[in-house]
């Protein structure tokens, strides 16, 4: 098997993965708040995130580098966590991804001002065309927009800001400090609103909760392994394959079913964000390539980003022969 196919079967795991771990925030959604549910995905995420700690070779401290930048970070990942979560639990999965998918779009409208990037006609195009699949699955005018579309929408909005917020300062940020104050801040947050909508909570439904932060160790790490067998331009194309997923799961589980408007829509974006990856994979397109440096995944402050696992790895002593 040759490493790009090696690399895809991981990512295609991986993301099944993750789609399983959407489904039990979609569940657990249908009886508590996403901010209950944030709060205690952030609590028990605290052990994985304190091993990558431990395995962070970097010397430093954890005083930010850049304070006002990690701090827009911060933000945008508290939104894009609660906004994910609530937009899962009340609308339908495949609709949910078809708009999630839309950040690479507003990433690589974010890449002008932040990174300097030159964006040319063909990625314009691509991103004009993106943000007109959004629109067909909205349907604005023919079909009531609810609070639902809005979070899915501030989701992707939060996800692209976080992602070119790690492509601004990553290079010079130790991956555990852009890791901790996300999560830190979610659970500061989200615990002072907790006593407004909590519910008691069965042991089962914790348990449901220790493995979405279980899902989440385990995908990110196979999307590590995919990244380092195979190109990224074969690799990140495969966050699309959780509309499939979430097709059979939406069927089988909730009774779901993608409207004509929707596949299309979706089928729109997809296309657009392709287009953008293999673009940005060629050397004379694109000189910081920020959606295929983005590792696929949209930052929640929930769990441990993809690329922070890989910068970790890489700045790991190299063993002694």
């Amino acid at each position: 098997m040759s490493p790009n196919a090696r690399g895809a079967l991981f990512a295609l795991a991986a993301f099944g993965i993750f789609s399983t771990h959407d489904v039990i925030i979609k569940v657990l959604g249908g009886a508590y708040s996403p901010i209950q549910i944030v709060f205690f995905s952030v609590l028990l995420s605290f052990p994985l995130a304190t091993v990558m700690l431990m395995r962070d070779a970097t010397s430093g401290t954890l005083i930010p580098k850049h304070p006002w930048w990690l701090a827009l970070r911060t933000l945008a990942a508290v939104v894009t966590g609660v906004s994910a979560f609530y937009a899962f639990s009340v609308l339908p999965l495949a609709q949910v991804y078809a708009i999630i998918f839309a950040s690479p779009l507003m990433i690589t409208i974010l890449a002008i001002p932040v990174l300097g990037e030159r964006v040319r006609m063909r990625r314009w195009m691509a991103v004009i065309v993106g943000l007109i699949g959004v629109l067909v699955v909205l349907r604005p005018g023919t079909t009531e927009l609810t609070l639902g579309h809005a979070a899915a929408l501030a989701a992707a909005t939060g996800g692209a800001v976080a992602s070119i917020v790690v492509r601004k300062i990553g290079a010079e940020e130790r991956p555990v400090v852009m890791l901790l104050y996300p999560m830190v801040t979610n659970f500061v947050v989200m615990g002072c609103l907790l006593p407004l909508v909590y519910v008691p909570m069965p042991i089962e439904h914790l348990g449901m909760l220790a493995i979405v932060a279980a899902f989440a160790w385990t995908a990110s790490r196979m999307i590590i392994v995919a990244y380092q067998a195979g190109e990224a331009a074969i690799i990140a194309p495969m966050q699309y394959s959780q509309i499939v997923w979430a097709s059979a799961y939406g069927f089988f589980f909730f009774n779901e079913t993608i409207d004509q408007p929707t596949a299309i829509g979706a089928g729109i974006i997809i296309a657009s964000g392709v287009y953008i990856v293999l673009r940005e994979s060629r050397s004379d397109a694109s000189q910081n390539t920020p959606v295929l440096r983005t590792r696929s995944r949209s930052e929640t402050g929930t769990t441990p980003r993809i690329s922070l696992f890989m910068r970790a790895e890489g700045n790991k002593p190299p063993r002694k022969q």
